[in-house]
């Protein structure tokens, strides 16, 4: 069973019922929200009947879309669609497959946690040494309004949270006069990484006219208890930022070892959600399956478990029946006159 299949049948488990698409959709859907896309270059083609079509470049747009706005009950969708982007390597376009799932609808604490838990069971399928951080997008809004600076500085302190730029942080809060209390609050959030109860507990000691209560006791109840569920997986980090004109909430980032960039990222998406005028609230999450390729190339996968090999006498029948008792035993089963020079089976037998 290959990496998309478990994850299927993961989250087949919770009750995620499969989201197909077809490879085109509509240009205006994408071209109203480029921003929120990875990349705003998308492969268009008029149709015959004269509407401006696209190749798909991403998958929750298009689960919106088609999605009821119910804001009383909860849709779960999972998929394993091919997206059409351009390749950070390359430059040019790419077709990559993309697993994943999407939580739509009323969405409580409990459906933030499960999602969460799922994106880090994920990892876990494809890799024992994962890692997931998590961070809150109510928490950092909260700090910067009350510092009381132009949109622009903002935007800079935005950029150095997440890049952990503490040395220019503390030029700029000079600049615009920052109360000195207020400069420790945005660098200890910086400076906030690790297990969640070590970083909730360093949070607390942030004056609360600069910090979210209420977000901050939402962060400590999710984030203790996945770390709970996943011990040692689970780190909040404030470096992990998405374009709050679509996130809010919590986001997060899936590592594995073998892997040098993120595998899995999410969030919530009730901006989004606002923006193309729905009451719903959502979050999800993508597996980018093409940052997996070489690490599904160097999987020691097995072209058969039993190699047959027989020589040009055998009777057809007797093959057919040998192979046959062995797949009742549920192996999978490949004859052949001679043993091929890259195959990979798990062992080889003859019939004389």
């Amino acid at each position: 069973m290959n990496i998309a299949e478990k994850l299927s049948s993961l989250y087949r488990s919770y009750g995620y019922r499969q989201y197909k698409m077809n490879k085109f959709e509509e240009y205006d859907l994408y071209a109203r929200n480029k921003d929120f896309l990875l990349s705003s270059r998308i492969i268009s083609f008029t149709d015959t009947n004269g509407k401006l079509m696209a190749l798909k470049p991403d998958v929750t747009l298009s689960i919106i879309k088609n999605s009821s706005d119910d804001p009383d009950t909860v849709q779960r969708m999972y998929y394993n669609e091919n997206v059409y982007r351009v390749s950070k390597g390359t430059g040019t376009f790419k077709e990559n497959l993309q697993t994943g799932l999407e939580c739509i609808g009323r969405i409580d604490d409990y459906c933030i946690f499960e999602t969460i838990m799922l994106a880090g069971l994920s990892l876990s399928e494809i890799s024992e040494d994962y890692v997931l951080d998590i961070s809150d997008l109510d928490i950092i809004p909260y700090i910067l309004k009350r510092l009381d600076l132009p949109a622009e500085a903002k935007e800079q302190i935005v950029s150095f949270i997440e890049n952990k730029n503490i040395h220019d942080l503390t030029k700029l809060c000079e600049r615009y006069q920052v109360p000195e209390e207020g400069v420790k609050a945005v660098s200890d959030l910086i400076s906030a990484y690790g297990k969640p109860e070590d970083v909730i507990q360093k949070l607390r000691n942030i004056p609360e006219v600069y910090m979210d209560t209420e977000a901050l006791d939402k962060l400590t109840k999710i984030s203790v208890a996945l770390d709970k569920e996943l011990p040692g997986k689970i780190n909040i980090d404030f470096s992990v930022m998405s374009d709050i004109k679509y996130y809010n909430g919590f986001i997060f980032k899936g590592f594995i070892a073998e892997v040098p960039t993120a595998v899995l990222t999410g969030g919530q998406y009730d901006n989004l959600l606002s923006v193309m005028g729905r009451k719903t609230r959502g979050l999800g999450f993508a597996v980018y399956m093409d940052t997996l390729e070489d690490l599904s190339r160097n999987e020691k996968t097995l072209d058969a478990d039993v190699l047959l090999l027989y020589g040009e006498s055998t009777n057809p029948g007797k093959l057919f029946s040998e192979a046959a008792a062995l797949r009742s035993q549920g192996k999978s089963v490949v004859l052949q006159r001679s043993v091929p020079e890259d195959g990979r089976f798990g062992e080889v037998r003859s019939i004389g």
